[in-house]
């Protein structure tokens, strides 16, 4: 049977202050566990603390840098083939401009709980899987677990 050069799976993780979230690192390892797959991590740059409406984005990107630099250590500390980038403060366009040049086989977006998440506001679970045709899971950190 024929075997594809890189029988490797692309997941695309899609997240910003939940990077840290014990609820994402278990959905990382449940695809760790199921076989070679590499890992291409997206961070939004989005507004920082409490100030949404008006927002430094020099201060939002080098947050955003700093959570993408720890996660990418966190994966290929695990043994994963990881890279990423700093994406649009809009999820749904760092996503697409995240798609434009790579295969990805799996979304996995992570948001903040229910209670705090601009994103489940805005519906973007929902959005995204009318946008793309790959299968997106969705995990939010409960409300006990640290961001960050």
């Amino acid at each position: 049977m024929f075997e594809p050069i890189d029988a490797r799976r692309t997941i695309l993780v899609v997240a910003n202050e939940t990077l840290a979230s014990p609820t994402l690192a278990s959905a990382v390892a449940r695809r760790l566990d199921a076989g070679p797959v590499a890992f291409h991590v997206v961070v939004p740059a989005t507004p920082v603390g409490s100030h949404r409406l008006t927002w430094d984005e020099d201060e939002a990107i080098a947050a955003a840098q700093e959570r993408l630099r720890a996660v990418l250590e966190r994966l290929r500390g695990l043994g994963a083939e990881a890279e990423g980038e700093i994406g649009n403060r809009d999820p749904l366009i760092a996503i697409d401009d995240a798609m434009l040049n790579r295969r990805v086989d799996e979304i996995i977006l992570s948001t903040l709980p229910e209670s705090r998440s601009r994103w489940l506001r805005q519906d973007v679970p929902s959005r995204l899987r009318a946008a793309v045709d790959v299968p997106v899971e969705v995990v939010s950190a409960p409300r006990d677990e640290s961001a960050g």
